[in-house]
């Protein structure tokens, strides 16, 4: 007697054994638990700077301009005008998080659709890929910058800014992704039972192409804080009085001699915030990649 075999799922292996070894390999990896455990702190930091910080962040002290770090009820220091620098790190790490995640969130929301009808459809493939060409061979900060002296300096406008210039970029991985899995036997077979191709980009590809989305946001990321600090520097992002660890730069290097810790500690800030993204994003890269055997 015959016995009928089941097709295997649209996600390959199954999601219990593909977490788990997602989860194997992002404990052998000891670089992605270090980027793990800084981007905790990180984000820590920034939900909690209300809670951590010792003073406002727009408090001034103009009896105790330019104190060192390790002073007396200012650990790391104050600016010019008596503000503790400490405080205004923790509320800048917030905005910078603010900004990252709202351009990560746009980038996503419109890059995903845009790169799976690219993807999917010849004709939809025709025009966006062209209209991608075109966007990338502009570099990213210039169209960032453009945006924003554009839209006007603030918050809002900066995290859209920087989100629509990394659209082009979500839009090429997510095709990407798409050529790829839509050559899948599973794709194929929800063709032969005349599924739309709404239904199989939603239900078959999307899935499948998650992995790469996550991935290109942890790398979209640190890009968007980078471009944040860029713009306020610059003027054309966050305005004072509220921090901004590019704000903070911008101040700092009108006495940089005097105060150095006043510009060091904001990019020491900038720095470990990507680097603790790009740490976890190779680590889950490499943990998404099912040919990726090695153990750290």
């Amino acid at each position: 007697m015959a016995v009928e075999t089941l097709p295997p799922k649209a996600g390959g292996a199954g999601l219990g054994s593909g977490r788990g070894r997602i989860l194997s390999s992002l404990r052998h990896n000891p670089l992605g638990i270090t980027g793990g455990i800084m981007l905790v702190a990180v984000v820590l930091a920034g939900l909690l700077a209300p809670l951590l910080a010792p003073y406002s962040p727009s408090e001034v002290h103009f009896d105790t301009p330019f104190q060192r770090p390790l002073t007396e009820g200012f650990p790391l220091g104050t600016d010019d005008l008596g503000r503790d620098i400490l405080s205004r790190l923790l509320f800048g790490i917030q905005t910078s998080l603010q900004v990252g995640v709202l351009s990560v969130l746009l980038a996503v929301v419109i890059g995903t659709p845009l790169g799976l009808l690219a993807g999917y459809s010849r004709g939809f493939d025709a025009v966006i890929s062209r209209l991608t060409d075109v966007t990338l061979a502009f570099p990213f900060l210039i169209i960032a910058v453009g945006l924003a002296a554009i839209s006007g300096p603030s918050l809002g406008n900066a995290a859209i800014a920087l989100g629509i210039a990394q659209i082009p970029t979500m839009i090429r991985v997510v095709r990407g992704e798409t050529l790829r899995i839509k050559e899948s036997d599973f794709v194929l077979g929800a063709r032969t039972m005349d599924a739309s191709p709404t239904w199989i980009m939603l239900r078959h590809v999307l899935p499948n192409a998650t992995s790469a989305i996550i991935v290109q946001a942890t790398v979209i990321m640190p890009v968007a804080v980078i471009g944040e600090a860029l713009l306020s520097f610059l003027g054309l992002g966050i305005q004072p009085p509220t921090p901004s660890l590019g704000i903070m730069l911008s101040d700092a290097q009108q006495y940089i001699f005097r105060a150095p810790s006043a510009a060091i500690f904001p990019g020491i800030a900038i720095a470990l915030i990507c680097l603790a993204f790009n740490l976890f994003g190779d680590a889950l890269r490499d943990a998404f990649d099912p040919t990726n055997t090695t153990r750290k």
